[in-house]
């Protein structure tokens, strides 16, 4: 039996939460699984249609992580356990076990200043595990930077689920939103800093000039909400920007699906950084290519010329030139074929086999 401790989960959504739910499955078709998670509303009806046992701890967020070690260790103590694998340090900092521990590494968690107590912390956890699990290289090459044993790293990109059908009412109802508006360029994600939707939001001013009838899809809740949607009346971008938030997982995937290029050229923002990227795999599975940043993992998720663009998201001129050269000829379209080809790759299937490798 593995032991699952993760505080992302769902039915909360969110990449991690994707993650987590991926490898929690797929590890479930091999090994006896027992999670321990955070509480989520309507999470019963959700663990019950499940094959392994999900245990649920809530709380205020210090004591939730005091409360679901403690059950985590005496859970140990009663039953035969192969090892642990955990989705952050955090989740594993309070757990005492001589069990194998293994420790999945995403990037901003970990990108604390040295000698800084926080990333005493992190060394302390990581260093105690048997493997930690890069997302990327870049996730990688930041942990070293930071005093993690290298020996101890392997990188093994997220996985991502086989796509389901498109809902045909969502298809319809996304062609009566979008009618003639052309190239279509979206971005699903958090609005936060990281994420760089501001300058996108800038070059789509200049975009505007050559297509008329661009848009762009912004899906997402966040902090930079308000500001963002402040910036796109200041530029007089109201026809051409899109915001949608609480929308069904059939019309994001519509969305997604029926536009032309999906646009995250994340930057590092403070210790926020993009480990990996799983969004841009997400749109490659649909045929549509992706624009990223350079400061980061994205390019373990974009082959530059290929299935998308790397550009300096520090850069308007960068991330404006890059966007109009995939736009130009109708580039994106094959773009979007290669990338289709290239995320299946990525299908928890195929990623599983570097899990079995360490776990057995």
């Amino acid at each position: 039996m593995y032991l699952i401790v993760t505080r992302s989960f769902p039915p909360e959504l969110g990449g991690m939460q994707s993650l987590m739910w991926g490898l929690t499955k797929e590890m479930s078709k091999n090994f006896m699984i027992k999670v321990f998670a955070d509480y989520q509303e309507k999470h019963k009806e959700f663990d019950r249609k499940e094959n392994f046992s999900i245990e649920r701890v809530g709380g205020i967020k210090f004591l939730r992580k005091i409360r679901k070690a403690q059950l985590v260790n005496e859970f140990l103590k009663e039953n035969k356990v192969q090892g642990i694998l955990a989705d952050h340090w955090k989740s594993l900092e309070l757990i005492k076990t001589d069990k194998k521990k293994y420790c999945l590494i995403h990037g901003k968690e970990i990108n604390h200043p040295k000698g800084s107590s926080l990333n005493k912390r992190v060394i302390k956890v990581l260093n105690n595990t048997e493997v930690v699990i890069a997302n990327s290289q870049y996730t990688k090459d930041l942990a070293v930077n930071k005093g993690v044993n290298k020996e101890k790293i392997i990188v093994i990109n997220p996985g991502v689920n086989s796509v389901n059908e498109l809902n045909k009412n969502s298809l319809v109802k996304v062609e009566s939103l979008l009618k003639v508006k052309t190239p279509r360029l979206i971005t699903i994600s958090r609005f936060d800093k990281r994420k760089n939707h501001e300058k996108v939001i800038m070059a789509l001013r200049n975009l505007k000039q050559q297509y008329p009838d661009i848009v762009y899809i912004c899906i997402g809740y966040g902090d930079e909400e308000h500001n963002l949607k402040k910036l796109v009346q200041e530029l007089d971008l109201n026809s051409q920007v899109m915001f949608f938030k609480d929308i069904s997982n059939d019309l994001k995937n519509a969305l997604l699906a029926k536009s032309d290029i999906f646009v995250m050229p994340s930057i590092i923002h403070k210790t926020s950084v993009e480990g990996f990227g799983i969004a841009y795999i997400e749109a490659g599975q649909y045929g549509v290519p992706s624009l990223g940043g350079k400061d980061g993992g994205a390019s373990d998720a974009i082959d530059h010329d290929k299935t998308g663009l790397i550009c300096d998201g520090n850069n308007l001129d960068d991330i404006y030139s890059s966007l109009n050269s995939m736009i130009e000829n109708k580039k994106y379209l094959e773009l979007g074929k290669n990338s289709k080809e290239y995320v299946s790759k990525f299908e928890w299937q195929k990623i599983f086999e570097e899990y079995k490798k360490i776990l057995n």
